[in-house]
């Protein structure tokens, strides 16, 4: 889990970034996705009916089913699948937990932690789903070597 988000915002970066190096006209089912990212099959469904609910993904069922880019997928940004699943949390808490943590009342962090905050949503909001595609599709490739596959 990585120190700002949630593992359910990890596992729907990785979900929507695998079903973008298949392709649009291409999905995957949840046993597929959940399988190919290492995770339980009933979390992993629920993280994509999130994504579907918010808009980012659809799906099909049937023989064919499964889940699929939605027509803009490739244009969704980071930040707005982290904050689909984790709500705007990380952007407007304090990093120590404080409950009234403000410019006027600051924490030990808070003038620091500021800047790294608007860094951090500026980087996130910049890089859409395209844009990290064949970074994947490299990744991918690179783990299936050394698993052999």
């Amino acid at each position: 889990m990585t120190v700002l988000f949630s593992k359910k915002a990890e596992i729907a970066i990785q979900s929507m970034l695998l079903l973008a190096t298949k392709g649009q006209d291409q999905g995957a089912d949840t046993r597929t996705i959940s399988e190919e990212l290492q995770v339980p099959k009933m979390f992993c469904a629920k993280i994509l009916q999130e994504l579907k609910y918010a808009g980012f993904l659809t799906s099909k069922k049937g023989k064919n089913g499964g889940f699929y880019l939605s027509d803009d997928g490739l244009k969704i940004s980071i930040l707005q699948i982290i904050v689909a699943i984790d709500g705007n949390y990380v952007f407007e808490n304090c990093l120590l937990g404080f409950r009234y943590c403000s410019d006027l009342h600051p924490c030990p962090v808070h003038s620091r932690w500021s800047i790294l905050r608007k860094e951090i949503y500026d980087m996130l909001s910049a890089y859409s789903i395209s844009d990290l595609q064949d970074i994947s599709l490299s990744k991918i490739k690179y783990i299936q070597s050394l698993l052999g596959n």
